[in-house]
């Protein structure tokens, strides 16, 4: 479990690394108003006691033909080891999703589900979500437009 942030200059790092992972260390030292050696000593501390968890590079999903966002949400047939054991397991394998969420409510469920249309997430729900014994039932929504969109 990551430890908790020190004070306001780890902050000022941390939202600084959010706006630009591959800012060099003298950059981010003059940003946050540090020397070089303090700023790297604290950065490597935030990343080895886990609240930095790695770097990665946001790609624009229509390289991947991706061009439609769908929210899935899932109701399992029953609340059992095994059924969910095997949904969650499915839904690591599937490129189409990328978040899962298990949720309070009337469903189990929340699914990100990126497509390159109707036809290849209807595709998608026959043959991946569907086929899965355990599932009872999807309900879609489709993403007309994305108002806000945060990393952290």
């Amino acid at each position: 479990m990551a430890q908790k942030i020190a004070d306001e200059t780890d902050r000022r790092i941390l939202k600084e690394l959010l706006a630009d992972a591959r800012i060099t260390n003298n950059e981010l030292a003059e940003r946050v108003g540090l020397s070089p050696s303090p700023c790297l000593r604290r950065l490597r501390r935030l990343e080895e006691t886990g609240v930095i968890r790695g770097y990665t590079a946001l790609v624009d999903p229509a390289i991947e033909g991706w061009t439609m966002t769908a929210i899935a949400t899932v109701r399992l047939s029953r609340q059992h080891e095994d059924e969910i054991v095997m949904f969650e397991e499915a839904i690591r394998q599937w490129d189409e999703v990328l978040e899962c969420h298990l949720v309070t409510g009337s469903r189990d469920y929340v699914l990100k589900v990126m497509s390159a249309g109707l036809d290849q997430y209807e595709r998608f729900i026959k043959e991946k979500i569907a086929r899965l014994k355990c599932v009872a039932s999807i309900e879609t929504s489709f993403v007309m437009n994305t108002i806000k969109e945060r990393r952290i």
